[in-house]
């Protein structure tokens, strides 16, 4: 199952379990640990917390989720930054890795992530979300499961800012221009078509009166279904072929559901939308002209006047096909994330 980047209240996910950011004495803090308790009911929580008295740093461990619609609370103890010289990443991952194993031991089908060690830990936000994405994305190549990470708002992390700017960039270079190259063209296109009708108006053409007949073999609806080019589907699986991967590793990479997948291959004339076109493409690493030969089998095509698109290019022209950090980027500019 896939993972998606979502803004809402973690308290308020309806999944098998949430993942609470703790402290080593399993204490009610403030923050994300401070709101988990007040949902689930301070009292009883902090009672089983006791009774299991500490977690280490980059461990797991897991309560009931009482008053929340989560059954299962799981608390993790993330790293304080200290430069990064300490450890920290290591210990950071270990979180993300323990949490999702504690998980999988419970049979949870759904699990929701606060961004770790991002609040009054002092983990920069960048690499924690890069560690974050990591480390669920290394799981859910092994694993089925659907795994949320959640932010509160926007501004709760931000993307690295040299990454940042260069995609602000790359929009800049082509999404405008395009933009402009547009309005040039119509009013070229504007300018031609007067001026061809005042042609017209000024000189009328010979005789019509008996116009030249083309003949012309109609094709029988048999005719034109004989020609059919090879569907989305038949391409898709062509491809997986061809780069020597496996079906599960492809949907995986895909970010998307094997219902979905299974949906795809099993319907010849089945069309996905754009979205799901494109997360193909990425997971089987397809270059522009691939990309843009698979997205037309389901009718879709990159345009320059499409932000995502030019996003979708960027990544793609870099030779970043991490669909995680891909919708990373996508939902800091705003846009549909890839995948189911």
């Amino acid at each position: 199952m896939p993972m998606k980047i979502i803004r809402n209240d973690i308290t308020k996910m309806p999944v098998d379990a949430i993942v609470n950011a703790a402290n080593i004495k399993l204490k009610m803090g403030g923050g994300v640990c401070g709101a988990i308790f007040s949902a689930a009911g301070v009292e009883k929580l902090q009672e089983e917390c006791n009774g299991i008295g500490k977690c280490n740093v980059g461990q797991a461990v897991i309560t009931s989720g009482y008053s929340l619609m989560a059954k299962h609370i799981i608390h993790t103890v993330g790293p304080i930054w200290r430069g990064g010289t300490s450890g920290e990443a290591k210990l950071l991952y270990n979180c993300y890795i323990n949490s999702l194993a504690l998980a999988l031991e419970h049979k949870c089908k759904a699990i929701a992530f606060p961004l770790i060690s991002s609040g009054i830990y002092g983990y920069p936000k960048d690499q924690a979300l890069e560690i974050a994405i990591s480390a669920i994305g290394e799981f859910l190549l092994n694993h089925e499961m659907m795994v949320y990470l959640v932010v509160y708002d926007k501004n709760a992390y931000v993307l690295s800012e040299k990454l940042f700017s260069e995609i602000e960039k790359y929009i800049d270079d082509n999404y405008v221009e395009e933009h402009l190259l547009s309005e040039l063209v119509r009013n070229i296109v504007s300018y031609e078509s007067q001026q061809l009708e005042n042609i017209q108006e000024d000189y009328l053409p010979c005789d019509l009166s008996s116009p030249v007949t083309v003949l012309k073999k109609k094709r029988s609806l048999e005719d034109v279904i004989s020609q059919l080019d090879e569907s989305f589907s038949q391409m898709l699986m062509r491809l997986i072929d061809e780069k020597g991967m496996a079906d599960v590793e492809t949907y995986k990479r895909a970010n998307i559901d094997r219902k979905l997948f299974s949906k795809i291959c099993n319907g010849k004339g089945y069309n996905p939308s754009k979205v799901t076109s494109i997360a193909f493409a990425i997971a089987l690493g397809l270059n522009l002209d691939e990309t843009r030969d698979l997205l037309n089998k389901a009718g879709y095509t990159l345009s320059h006047s499409n932000k995502f698109d030019v996003i979708i290019e960027y990544f793609i022209e870099e030779g970043n096909y991490n669909i995680y950090e891909i919708n990373e980027a996508l939902f800091d500019f705003d846009q549909v994330l890839l995948g189911a």
